[in-house]
């Protein structure tokens, strides 16, 4: 993979790059796999917003991904490295042995030809999907489910990877790309190696317009608007705000915390991602 910068001929070009995407091997879809997207513009079942600063952007098609994995000993063949507009990472068509297409989140050096399969009684080796406990230590892995048979959840972003640290009875316990280590039940399905386009992270937009075919529309800060709009908003002149940084219900935003605290799965955490103040 390559990024790809342009000339400065304009301020936008100027601190703007690109993705050459040379891995991909096909522009349109599956058909078969392919769903409508509604959009919401960020806003619920009551027309009212609940997520701001959405918006616009380009049309999108849905590609169905297979993040279970659940078709056992069948081996499947790559057919082609695609690009979907809904993630970061790339995706792969599978065909496998009986017929059945899927697509699944490629990893690196995946490529169109290669075989993968996913059960229990296969080599861990790029693209195959297996226990966690048939996994050896150290391995780089993603996609891994949190409940057996629901589906990947963790490590689903472009270029991420975890790793397992150790195995204790019936669970294992992993560290995943945010640093944060925890333990999940050896049953636990998860992919073999890294995913792809782990440059993604260094593609720099340069531009507002880009910005709005993703979907997202101008974030305007608190203090810049009237104090009906914000409570940081108001003032004579360019104020600064005049209290800590804070939503527009008034919900203070620094040092307040963002994770669920009766979320069940927190109990399985050995070391969070975040250092405890």
């Amino acid at each position: 993979m390559g990024i790809k910068k342009y000339r400065p001929t304009t301020p936008g070009r100027r601190g703007s790059s690109v993705n050459q995407y040379s891995e991909i091997t096909r522009t349109t879809p599956e058909k078969s796999l392919c769903k409508r997207i509604k959009k919401t513009g960020g806003r619920n079942h009551h027309g009212v917003t609940t997520s701001r600063f959405r918006g616009g952007g380009a049309r999108r098609i849905y590609r169905v991904i297979d993040f279970k994995r659940d078709k056992e000993d069948i081996p499947a063949k790559v057919a082609t490295i695609e690009r979907d507009p809904n993630r970061n990472c790339f995706i792969a068509l599978v065909n496998y042995a009986d017929g059945e297409k899927r697509y699944i989140l490629a990893p690196v050096g995946l490529g169109v030809g290669d075989k993968i399969v996913s059960g229990s009684s296969c080599e861990p080796k790029v693209g195959n999907s297996m226990p966690l406990e048939r996994i050896p230590n150290g391995i780089e892995i993603y996609n891994i489910e949190m409940t057996p048979g629901q589906g990947g959840k963790l490590v689903r972003g472009a270029g991420g990877a975890a790793r397992i640290m150790a195995k204790e009875g019936n669970w294992i316990t992993i560290i995943l790309p945010s640093g944060e280590m925890r333990m999940l039940r050896k049953e636990c399905r998860a992919t073999v190696g890294q995913l792809s386009n782990p440059e993604h992270q260094n593609i720099k937009l340069g531009k507002a317009g880009r910005k709005r075919h993703l979907g997202r529309r101008p974030h305007v800060r608190g203090k810049a608007q009237n104090p009906a709009s914000h409570p940081m908003g108001g003032g004579e002149g360019r104020s600064n705000g005049g209290r800590h940084p804070c939503s527009p219900t008034g919900v203070l935003a620094k040092g307040g915390k963002t994770r669920s605290a009766r979320k069940i799965s927190d109990k399985r955490i050995i070391r969070r991602r975040k250092k405890k103040r």
